[in-house]
């Protein structure tokens, strides 16, 4: 990557790192830290994109969002579209079919009710947040999945017996009166 980099932004490399290769090294040690998660293949092909899209070498933060776009397996929704989607979706939500877990279990861990009622400027960089945090963990191969809440009994397990339903019709009427 760094000799990607430096075959591309000469000029900007050696501004930004210089001619000694201490300097050198300690951006690749604070790099390889944050970019520790990706696999090297996803971080040859976001430096190959980001040198096609752009004439200015990268900071490592546009680096990482290289990587996590690069890496974003087929199918997982863009933070907007996932928002939408758990926000549009209507409860029971873990019965819901999702296009993705990691759509569910972001709008579960921002909450449902805070994306039912608070604006959009507000709930969809908190969903986005969170979202990101599990699309991290796909990219580095965790499985994810939905888990069903426990059904309810059909039935009562044990019937009431008529004096529990007698006390409990003269606490309605005393709250009644």
């Amino acid at each position: 990557m760094f000799a990607l980099f430096r075959a591309n932004y000469h000029n900007q490399y050696y501004s930004a790192f210089g001619d000694k290769n201490e300097s050198v090294g300690l951006a690749k040690k604070l790099w390889l830290s944050k970019l520790n998660d990706f696999a090297p293949n996803v971080i040859c092909a976001a430096a190959e994109k980001i040198i096609a899209d752009s004439e200015y070498l990268p900071t490592l933060h546009k680096m990482l969002n290289a990587c996590r776009y690069v890496g974003m397996p087929a199918g997982l929704p863009t933070p907007r579209k996932a928002y939408q989607e758990a926000c549009n979706k209507r409860s029971p939500k873990a019965e819901q079919s999702w296009s993705h877990p990691a759509v569910y279990l972001a709008g579960r861990d921002a909450g449902w009710h805070m994306l039912a009622n608070a604006i959009e400027t507000k709930a969809l960089p908190a969903y986005s947040e969170i979202y990101q945090q599990y699309c991290d963990r796909i990219i580095s191969g965790e499985k994810l999945a939905v888990d069903l809440p426990p059904a309810l009994p059909e039935v009562s397990q044990m019937p009431a017996t008529k004096k529990h339903n007698q006390q409990q019709l003269k606490n309605l009427k005393k709250l009644l009166d």
